[in-house]
C-alpha cells in the first residue's frame, strides 16, 4: 500500500512460491525412496537439491515492477533498445535513467552494467545485451548468451545483492531461438547456486505467456524437484550441457593434441633433440603407484574375504557420498583457483580437461574440498572418453600433490573415471615435445 492507501502495482519477490514449493506431494513421495535413488538410479549432472530450488521462482509478469535488489534490462549495445522489456522499465524508472545510461557510454554485447533503479520498487538495474542469433555463428552466440547471464549474476555477487530478477534476455527481435536459450539461461544460473548460492537469496524468472510454457518444460531438467523428477528428467537434456560454470564448450578454443605427439611431424625433425632427456622417471611418480591397491583388492576377491560385487556396491556407495556432499557445499574457494577445466576436445573427439599445477596451493587449501571440487566438475565428464592435460610450468614445491592425496582420490572416484580416461599428457617447460602416459585398463 502506498501512504493514501491505493494499493500498489510493484510485486514483493518475497511473497512469490519458489519453484521448489510448487511440487510438495512429489517431494514428500521422493523423501522415503531417496536412498535408493542414491545408490541405484543414474544421477543426472544436475542433481535435485533442494536449498537451491527454494531460491528460484518463475513468475509470469513485468520485471519492470519487481521489488528485489536488481532486475535485469535487455537492450541492445547503445542502451537505447526499442522492446517491450526495456519501455516498461525506462516508463516506470522515470526520466532520471535516460540521463544515467548516457554516462555509461553503451554496453557491449555479454556485458553487464550497473545503474540506480530511480522510481522502481528495485534497488539498480543491471543492463545487458544479447546476441544477435544466425545458425551460422551458433556458437559464438551461445557464448555471448552465456556471458549475459554470468556478468548480471556476478556484479549481483560482487554488489552483494540478494534478489535479482530476469527478464527473458534473448529478445524476440534478436532471433534468438526460445528453447535454446532458456536451457543456456537455466544452466548458468543453476550452476552459479551451486557455487555461489550463499550469496543470493532469491532469483526471479519473470516472463511472459509466451515463454512460460518453455520456462515450465525446462526448468525440472536443471531443478529437478524430487528424485523422482530428477531421474525421469535426464533423458530430456541436451548433449551440450557446458562446462562446470554452466559455460559452452567452445571447439575454436580447444587445445590441439595429436594422437601421437612424440613422432616428428612435417619440417620438425630437427625439434627432436629435444627428446633426448631422461624420461627414466616415467611410472615412478605417485599417480602409476596407486595401482598396488587394485592388486590387494582383487587378492581380497581371491582369498573370498569380499566378492567383487559387494566390492562395487560399496565403493559406489561411498562414491555418491562424496557426490552428494560436492553437490551441495560452497566450492567457490576452490573453483576461483582455475587449477581445473574443460577446454573442447582432442581431434579424437575426447573431452580434453586441463589441470594447471601452478594454480594449485597444496599447503594453503583444505584438499578434502579440492577432491570435492574436482568430483563436482568431472561427475558429467567421466561418463564419456577424456584426456587429462597437466601443466607443469611455473610449479614450485607448494604445488606438488602428495601421493596420499592421489591414492585417495583414485579410491574415491567412480570406475567410470578409469574406463574412460584415455590419456594423460604432462606438459613440462623443459621438454621440446609432449609425453604421453596412455592410461591401458586391465580387464
Amino acid at each position: 500500500m502506498d501512504p493514501l492507501g491505493a494499493p500498489s502495482q510493484f510485486v514483493d519477490v518475497d511473497t512469490l512460491p519458489s519453484w521448489g514449493n510448487s511440487c510438495e506431494d512429489q517431494l514428500n513421495a521422493s523423501d522415503s525412496a531417496a536412498e535408493t535413488y542414491q545408490e541405484e538410479t543414474l544421477r543426472s549432472p544436475f542433481l535435485y537439491n533442494k536449498d537451491i530450488n527454494g531460491k528460484v521462482v518463475l513468475w509470469k509478469g513485468d520485471v519492470a515492477l519487481l521489488n528485489c535488489t536488481a532486475i535485469v534490462n535487455t537492450s541492445n549495445e547503445s542502451l537505447t533498445d526499442k522492446n517491450p522489456v526495456s519501455d516498461s522499465i525506462f516508463m516506470l524508472a522515470g526520466p532520471d535513467l535516460k540521463e544515467d545510461l548516457q554516462k555509461l557510454r553503451g554496453c557491449r554485447t555479454g556485458e553487464a552494467k550497473l545503474t540506480k533503479g530511480f522510481n522502481l520498487a528495485a534497488r539498480f538495474i543491471i543492463h545487458t545485451v544479447g546476441p544477435k542469433y544466425k545458425s551460422r555463428y551458433r556458437t559464438a552466440a551461445e557464448s555471448s548468451l552465456y556471458s549475459c547471464y554470468r556478468n548480471v549474476l556476478q556484479l549481483a555477487k560482487e554488489q552483494s545483492m540478494s534478489s535479482v530478477g530476469f527478464c527473458v534476455i534473448n529478445s524476440a527481435k534478436r532471433g534468438y531461438p526460445l528453447e535454446d536459450a532458456t536451457h543456456i539461461a537455466l544452466r548458468t544460473v543453476r550452476r552459479f547456486l551451486e557455487i555461489h548460492g550463499e550469496t543470493i537469496e532469491k532469483v526471479v524468472f519473470a516472463v511472459s505467456e509466451l515463454e512460460e510454457a518453455t520456462y515450465r518444460k525446462l526448468l525440472p531438467l536443471y531443478f529437478p524437484r524430487s528424485l523422482k523428477e530428477e531421474s525421469h528428467s535426464l533423458p530430456y537434456l541436451p548433449a551440450d550441457i557446458g562446462n562446470a560454470e554452466g559455460e559452452p564448450v567452445v571447439p575454436e578454443r580447444q587445445i590441439r593434441i595429436s594422437e601421437k605427439p612424440g613422432a616428428p611431424e612435417d619440417n620438425q625433425e630437427e625439434e627432436d633433440e629435444g627428446l633426448g632427456v631422461d624420461l627414466s622417471f616415467i611410472g615412478s611418480h605417485a599417480f602409476a603407484r596407486m595401482e598396488g591397491d587394485i592388486d590387494k583388492q582383487r587378492r581380497l576377491i581371491l582369498q573370498g574375504q569380499l566378492s567383487e560385487a559387494a566390492l562395487q556396491k560399496q565403493h559406489q556407495r561411498n562414491y555418491n557420498r562424496w557426490l552428494c556432499q560436492a553437490r551441495s557445499e560452497d566450492l567457490s574457494d576452490i573453483a576461483s583457483l582455475k587449477a581445473l577445466y574443460q577446454t573442447g576436445v582432442d581431434n579424437c573427439g575426447r573431452t580434453v580437461m586441463v589441470v594447471v599445477g601452478r594454480n594449485i596451493p597444496v599447503t594453503l587449501i583444505d584438499m578434502d574440498k579440492a577432491l570435492l571440487y574436482f568430483i563436482h566438475v568431472m561427475d558429467h565428464i567421466a561418463v564419456k572418453e577424456y584426456v587429462l592435460v597437466y601443466f607443469h610450468t611455473l610449479t614450485s614445491e607448494y604445488n606438488h600433490l602428495d601421493s596420499d592425496f592421489l591414492k585417495k582420490l583414485y579410491d574415491v572416484v567412480d570406475i567410470k573415471y578409469k574406463r574412460n580416461l584415455k590419456a594423460v599428457y604432462f606438459v613440462h617447460p623443459t621438454f621440446r615435445s609432449k609425453i604421453s602416459l596412455h592410461c591401458h585398463q586391465n580387464g
